[in-house]
């Protein structure tokens, strides 16, 4: 890694659980990244900011509550409103196989499940950071494909 990359990692809606956004935030940071966690029940305006005032490169998603397909279009949409299409977006949480076609086309780049190893959302962001084009509203229609 040349330089840390500042990474948000955030929970939309009402969802209170945070385990899994807590483990992936620790293994970002440990892995040398500048990562600002936003807490619990954030709104797409309230994460859209804090990627905005932090000038991050990636912001992470996390829903266990089922409503990632509003939730997380809905921040894709709020970033490209701001003009911020450069950044990369990546979700996790339970997120069926069936809804994930709908989030890539929404500008997600990557989707990891529970029981992901830690170390393939690193290898994510490590590619993902060494694309030009891999943001929100780029254009760029490349996404991960998970190994799990």
């Amino acid at each position: 890694m040349a330089q840390p990359l500042r990474i948000v990692v955030a929970k939309p809606g009402l969802d209170g659980h945070d385990r899994g956004a807590k483990v992936v935030a620790r293994t970002l940071r440990d892995a040398g990244h500048e990562v600002i966690y936003t807490g619990l029940r954030r709104t797409a305006k309230q994460i859209v900011e804090t990627v905005r005032d932090e000038d991050a490169r990636f912001l992470g998603l996390s829903s266990l509550s089922g409503a990632h397909g509003h939730l997380f279009p809905r921040v894709c949409e709020e970033l490209m409103s701001e003009g911020l299409d450069d950044v990369i977006v990546f979700g996790g949480g339970i997120i069926p196989h069936e809804d994930r076609e709908a989030l890539f086309e929404a500008g997600i780049k990557a989707i990891f499940g529970p029981g992901t190893p830690t170390s393939e959302i690193l290898e994510f962001i490590d590619q993902a950071s060494k694309m030009d084009d891999a943001g929100v509203g780029q254009g760029n229609e490349w996404h991960w494909t998970s190994k799990a």
